[in-house]
């Protein structure tokens, strides 16, 4: 049972959404290194009540930072710093989903970027992308930071309306795989995720 990584192309594209849907369908358990703004308790709170986990399958964040900031300057306002090498996935009896903050290259302090500890872990990940404009340059970009580190990349997975020309430019010039689209959902309810997460993707691919 492999970890997996669900990295984003940057701020707000559904990877905390998908990471749910992937923790839900995997029966696995949850993990995010480094939460920055506590705001309804932080990422794993959220994944927790879309994916209907238990406190056993949310494993606790290493670095809780109260202002919704890049991990580095949220630290430094804490009058703290992130030992980044103290970031590995802990042991766990079932499958992990780790959820990255921000796009690959978010810096956790002033020396090391999320980009870096994915390397030194070797784990596959999986890049979360929006399908709307900007996209393409954006995905490929992180592709492109992440193969510079020898990172392992499982594929892209594509959040929102579908958009045919945008996912085939990304997979053909990116030389990756397209895992699958999941929609935005109005309302956003553990449900409907599920349905959504099952339509959209091929479980089997992330076993």
């Amino acid at each position: 049972m492999r970890s997996l990584v669900v990295a984003g192309v940057g701020t707000d594209v559904g990877k905390t959404v998908f990471a749910a849907g992937l923790t839900g369908a995997l029966e696995a358990a949850y993990w995010k290194p480094v939460q920055s703004g506590l705001d309804g308790g932080g990422d794993s709170a959220r994944v927790a009540a879309l994916a209907k986990l238990g406190p056993d399958r949310i494993l606790p964040e290493v670095w809780r930072l109260r202002t919704p900031a890049s991990p580095h300057h949220a630290a430094a306002l804490e009058g703290v710093e992130i030992d980044a090498d103290a970031l590995v996935p802990p042991s766990c009896d079932r499958q992990l989903v780790i959820e990255g903050a921000g796009g690959v290259l978010t810096p956790l302090n002033n020396r090391v970027l999320y980009a870096d500890v994915f390397a030194r872990w070797a784990l596959p990940v999986i890049v979360c992308a929006p399908t709307g404009l900007g996209t393409i340059n954006h995905t490929l970009l992180t592709l492109e930071a992440l193969r510079a580190r020898s990172v392992p990349v499982l594929g892209v997975a594509f959040i929102g309306e579908a958009v045919p020309s945008s996912e085939a430019a990304i997979v053909s010039f990116g030389a990756v795989r397209r895992l699958g689209r999941l929609p935005w959902l109005s309302p956003l309810e553990p449900a409907a995720l599920a349905a959504a997460f099952a339509a959209g993707f091929d479980r089997d691919a992330f076993a």
